[in-house]
């Protein structure tokens, strides 16, 4: 995963959706007039999308400055200066909106997987994200995910497989799933089953499935898929799991819990920008 490249496609496209032919609001200012600006951050949260935030800049004020006083994965509070930018105020101004979206959105799921990282301490569960993402921003709300102390699954349909119900009823069962799956797999990519029932799970188990996810299973059950696995295969929660309901989730012995809403769910960051002309 190129993550520069991610970052210089997201930014090239949200200034060519917000400035299309021309700033018309910017031609107000004269074109040599430079400005100082401040963002400060109006609640607790954790950081991330600075180097998209930078991008949206540079991109338009070569010669911006932009002075950090914390990083991506830094928990930070409520009325807390983030940085400082120092450049053109036309390209400022024509930043501000993209460059605050990409920051207020990146944070808000790493701040929210967080949440979920800390709810789970102590047990051996880890925190995966799903492609339930933003369109255009999958990489970049990964990215936000790992900031936040979570993991990253498959980024799409091409680097890992993910049998679901569909595809079992279309190859004849999971037995067969399972074993067309082994043919065509690339050295290097997982092969993971989604089961519905412990009696899915038996027979996943049977075919030789070591990565095992189990859809919308209560509490009870999930205890119980847990031991019938043993150490045969890894586990993975996933379905209707919230910040109250997790560590409940986490104790039933389960290796990985997936949280969709991660990344589909969030309330963007309360960011300020203020301008001081100079």
């Amino acid at each position: 995963m190129d993550l520069a490249a991610h970052i210089e496609s997201n930014v090239e496209a949200a200034l060519a959706e917000d400035i299309g032919s021309g700033d018309l609001t910017a031609r107000l200012i004269p074109a040599e007039n430079a400005a100082t600006a401040t963002v400060i951050c109006r609640e607790s949260a954790v950081l991330c999308g600075t180097a998209w935030f930078e991008a949206c800049f540079r991109n338009l004020d070569a010669g911006v400055e932009i002075k950090w006083h914390a990083r991506d994965g830094a928990a930070i509070g409520a009325g807390l200066t983030l940085c400082e930018i120092h450049g053109n105020a036309r390209a400022m101004l024509s930043a501000e909106r993209p460059a605050l979206n990409f920051l207020q959105t990146l944070s808000a799921t790493a701040t929210a997987t967080r949440q979920y990282v800390e709810a789970v301490r102590g047990t051996h569960a880890m925190i995966m994200d799903t492609r339930k993402t933003l369109p255009g921003l999958r990489v970049a709300q990964k990215y936000a995910v790992k900031c936040g102390g979570g993991k990253n699954q498959r980024v799409g349909l091409y680097d890992g497989i993910l049998i679901k119900e569909n595809h079992i009823m279309a190859a004849g069962g999971i037995r067969e799933v399972l074993a067309q799956a082994a043919k065509i797999a690339p050295p290097g990519v997982s092969i993971q089953i989604e089961v519905e029932s412990l009696n899915e799970l038996e027979q996943a188990l049977a075919a030789g499935a070591t990565l095992i996810l189990l859809d919308n299973f209560d509490l009870e059950t999930l205890r119980k898929a847990v031991k019938l696995a043993g150490s045969r295969a890894e586990l993975e929660a996933s379905g209707g799991i919230t910040l109250e309901t997790v560590r409940d989730v986490a104790e039933t012995g389960v290796h990985r819990i997936s949280v969709g809403s991660l990344t589909k769910d969030i309330k963007a960051l309360d960011l300020s920008l203020r301008l001081e002309t100079r």
